[in-house]
């Protein structure tokens, strides 16, 4: 079993928090202090990551659906709302097909359920020029696709200064569980279960995210029963752009199931 390090705050119904790939829990400080009043909020670091250690070897997004399953399970509070950016919107994903018992719902941010031939190329050259080189090479191009141009160039509001803790967390990420990560990412196959899962479940979409383009918040939803789907004006990493939003747009959601 893999020793997740986590961060609990607040008080109410317990919401766990999951990270995009090259980030840790620190990407959602501002989701987490928008909603702590009102929910426990969990969040932790995936394998690899942040003070999470490694583990050896391959592993793919199964594994770390069930590495999220054994820290639900471990809380002892029955179902729970799972939220997941990125890679960690594909954990929720698996974990939704594979454990439905553990979740009362999920939200899937600018994430995605397959990828083509191209983006796999695409994903082994990343992996390839990591292994090489290390991570710092692939850290530019990784705060365009992570932020817009004006939040990272935000100084008056805090943008530029969270663009650069990030930046520091990115490159800080040893390479070879980067990489690990980057083919667990690569190799997803999430359709078929995705037509599976069977909670309430909310899309989240930035209309500005060359990463993973609205297009492929949609081919969730539209696999998802009775999938939600909605959209906020930022780049990939829209937790950390828009924190509020995207906290209220949670909100919104948990409150219509009751």
């Amino acid at each position: 079993m893999t020793q997740l390090h986590t961060l609990k705050q607040g008080q109410g119904p317990l919401v766990i928090l999951s990270h995009a790939l090259g980030c840790d829990l620190t990407m959602w400080d501002g989701v987490a202090a928008a909603l702590q009043d009102r929910y426990t909020v969990l969040r932790y670091d995936q394998r690899g990551h942040g003070q999470t250690p490694a583990t050896a070897g391959a592993y793919s997004m199964d594994d770390l659906a069930d590495d999220a399953a054994e820290l639900i399970r471990a809380q002892g509070a029955g179902p729970v709302h799972f939220v997941g950016l990125s890679m960690g919107g594909m954990t929720a994903q698996a974990l939704a097909a594979r454990h439905p018992e553990l979740v009362r719902s999920i939200v899937i941010a600018n994430s995605a359920a397959s990828y083509d031939e191209a983006a796999r190329t695409m994903w082994q050259a990343r992996i390839d020029t990591v292994l090489a080189n290390g991570v710092p090479p692939i850290a530019d191009g990784a705060l365009q696709r992570w932020f817009t141009p004006e939040f990272r160039a935000d100084q008056v509001n805090g943008g530029a200064e969270r663009v650069a803790k990030l930046r520091a967390v990115l490159e800080a990420t040893p390479a070879v569980p980067y990489a690990a990560a980057c083919a667990a990412v690569a190799g997803i196959a999430l359709d078929a279960g995705n037509a599976r899962i069977a909670c309430p479940t909310l899309v989240i979409a930035g209309s500005r995210d060359e990463a993973t383009p609205p297009a492929m918040s949609q081919l969730i939803a539209d696999r998802i029963p009775g999938a939600q789907l909605a959209s906020l004006d930022a780049a990939h990493l829209s937790a950390v752009e828009q924190p509020e939003a995207f906290a209220r747009l949670l909100e919104g959601f948990w409150a219509g199931l009751r």
